[in-house]
């Protein structure tokens, strides 16, 4: 029996020095003391996106960064999407609108929306955004002072998050939790294994000329979470990927319920532990049971001592992402509730092979 509380305590004090780490190298897009020049293709694939395309378009219209090109795909929508962006690209000659193609066999929607889009693109450097995001100056010129200093192929940032609902702070923060308590993110650039791969399909900045040789879209096609995907390619192919946080240059907000988050999560968070169920169990074992184990059958100082690796985390990570530190705490325990109630979404919808997202079935 105490060696099962060994392997606890094991892994309590392996992520806590894992998000230490994380604090300590604080991995975050940093301010560019040169100005560039490059021209950015900004593309944003948009599939029923009429509440929130035009914070991000204006967003970008009012950015520092001026040599850019915007092209907008509405992948199919059914609702205002292409007379919203339509109308909005009359106001500035750099932003147009593409209506995307059906989706062919194979494809998943937002993989094949952003493939249209490449082709479609003249930049240096092409930067796919998600459409419900708002991006603030110096977002541009940092992040290609960082693709040049690091010799990088893809740069990847994950946003700041915007929470809003009760729900929405109760499910959003385990996505930088989950992120930053797990993986050291400057290894993402430092070690050359695919298998330290991280990346956010929220913020991808390519290096043109290697997104267009290796087609990175076409490649990971059929999956489902296809940034962590790309990120392991870059690095197979002996290029130079790295992934970020953000640090305030750019914001999304993801979901706006509680009920939108744990559909959402629940798309990608079997994937995030390489599709092993095993895995995820005994990660879930470990950090949800692992405490409460510790509470009723160890002396309470051990317990305290839990407790107290648990909050420092959670104050590291909090900080990290820009979130709110006292909430987050308070939210600790109920947060780990909907991660089970996530991740038996997550395997459920993994043993049906099915998921459902954006008005799409896909076949896992």
């Amino acid at each position: 029996m105490i060696y099962f509380f060994y392997i606890i305590f094991f892994f309590l004090i392996l992520r806590f020095t894992v998000t230490l780490f994380n604090f300590i190298s604080n991995p975050k897009l940093t301010h560019s003391p040169k100005n560039y020049m490059d021209l950015v293709s900004i593309l944003i694939p948009a599939r029923n996106e009429e509440e929130n395309i035009l914070m991000l378009l204006n967003s970008i219209k009012s950015q520092d960064y001026y040599n850019i090109e915007v092209i907008v795909l509405d992948d199919n929508s059914d609702d205002e999407t292409y007379q919203i962006v339509n109308e909005f690209c009359q106001t500035d000659n750099r932003f147009k609108i593409i209506k995307g193609e059906p989706l062919p066999q194979g494809w998943l929607g937002k993989n094949y929306a952003c493939y249209q889009l490449a082709k479609q693109a003249k930049g240096d450097f092409l930067l796919f955004l998600d459409a419900d995001e708002m991006v603030k100056d110096g977002l541009i010129n940092n992040s290609l002072y960082r693709m040049q200093i690091g010799k990088l192929s893809l740069l990847s940032l994950f946003t700041n998050q915007i929470t809003k609902t009760f729900g929405e702070k109760a499910v959003v923060p385990l996505m930088h939790y989950l992120l930053l308590n797990l993986l050291p993110l400057r290894l993402v650039k430092l070690s050359k294994l695919p298998s330290l791969s991280a990346a956010s399909g929220q913020f991808m900045l390519f290096r043109a000329q290697d997104y267009h040789q290796n087609q990175w879209h076409k490649q990971v096609k059929a999956k489902v979470v296809e940034d962590i995907e790309i990120m392991k390619l870059v690095k197979e192919n002996k290029l130079n990927g790295e992934a970020l946080l953000a640090n305030g240059y750019i914001y999304c907000r993801m979901y706006k319920s509680y009920k939108e988050s744990i559909e959402g999560f629940s798309k990608n968070l079997l994937s995030g532990f390489g599709n092993s169920i095993f895995g995820l169990l005994v990660y879930l074992f470990l950090v949800v049971f692992g405490p409460i184990f510790i509470l009723f059958f160890l002396n309470f100082q051990l317990f305290y001592f839990a407790i107290t690796l648990i909050i420092f985390s959670r104050l590291m990570i909090s900080y990290l992402s820009g979130q709110n530190v006292l909430m987050n705490i308070i939210f600790h325990i109920l947060q780990m509730i909907n991660l089970l109630v996530i991740a038996t979404l997550s395997i459920k919808k993994s043993l049906s092979k099915t998921l459902y997202w954006k008005g799409r079935t896909i076949h896992t």
